[in-house]
């Protein structure tokens, strides 16, 4: 599974050369983004990302002030550092806050690259010490005639996003709606059902709006940002199908996620480079299938 980020940056070219090298390169997908320490701080504690690429001078607050303010509240994702500042007694707070690496301004392709491949080898590293841990943790139980301790189970988000990202649709705004409605699904007393489509809009709406008008008008809303998302979703797997149709995000993702006629059409239109606006993505099956995956990976 690709390791996520976010990027906190004052600097908008700073952000999107990050983004670039980090998704063109194959390093793992960027989850969001935001352009001051308070904004990051709640990007962060929402995405909650494997690594964050944080920038040291921001207006609000200083970069350090923003990774204390996260693990404060519980953050556990890996820090880079972004800066070009080298004074001594601001690197040592730096690394003392937590960071692995330090990236120098101005932003050098080679030198992301490099640091944020041993920021990754370092992560699988520490994701496979922990894998073993718990395994002795098992066996020794086992040992002594104890009940195996129970593994954490992944949460909604855990699950949802990696299926989100393998479709290449978790950049649109609809994919954190679609995560919110599994959420609130799974939270619901019988949430082996999916709840009809306008009553899942509905449960989202009401927990970006406290209006009854407002949420009323929400709900058209989400409705279309889904149906965004989704047709980039579609239109990815399409891309992809057309490259090598063996490939198998496209195998497992377009006929299981969309009608068969939705993916041929899409192909069809990509290849004459046109647009034909004949391709309705089905929202129904989409969420059907996707809460299916979200019972199977809770264990329910």
């Amino acid at each position: 599974m690709p390791l996520s980020f976010c990027i906190v940056d004052d600097d908008g070219s700073a952000r999107r050369m990050l983004q670039h090298i980090i998704e063109d390169s194959g390093l793992g997908e960027v989850t969001g983004t935001a352009e001051c320490g308070q904004d990051g701080v709640r990007l962060i504690l929402e995405e909650r990302p494997d690594i964050v690429l944080m920038d040291l001078l921001m207006p609000d607050q200083d970069g350090i002030e923003t990774i204390n303010s996260l693990q404060a509240q519980g953050c556990r994702s890996k820090f880079v550092m972004i800066s070009q500042i080298e004074n001594s007694d601001m690197v040592g707070r730096a690394y003392r806050s937590g960071i692995e690496f330090f990236i120098r301004k101005p932003i050098n392709k080679i030198e992301v690259e490099s640091v944020l491949h041993k920021v990754n080898e370092r992560y699988a590293i520490n994701r496979y010490l922990d894998e073993i841990k718990l395994s002795l943790g098992k066996l020794e139980g086992l040992q002594f005639g104890l009940a195996p301790a129970a593994v954490n189970k992944r949460s909604v988000k855990e699950i949802i996003q990696p299926i989100l990202m393998n479709m290449g649709m978790i950049s649109e705004a609809g994919s954190r709606d679609i995560i919110l409605m599994m959420e609130l699904t799974a939270a619901r007393e019988d949430n082996r059902t999916l709840p009809p489509l306008k009553e899942l809009y509905e449960m989202a709406a009401a927990t970006y709006k406290t209006s009854p008008a407002e949420a009323a008008k929400e709900v058209k809303a989400i409705e279309q940002r889904l149906r965004r998302a989704l047709s980039a979703g579609l239109t990815n797997l399409a891309s992809i199908g057309l490259t090598d149709y063996g490939n198998p995000k496209f195998e497992h993702y377009a006929p299981l996620y969309f009608d068969f006629e939705e993916v041929r059409l899409k192909m069809k239109e990509i290849e004459l480079g046109r647009d034909s606006g004949k391709v309705k993505v089905n929202l129904k099956k989409f969420l059907q299938v996707l809460h299916l995956e979200l019972l199977e990976g809770l264990g329910r």
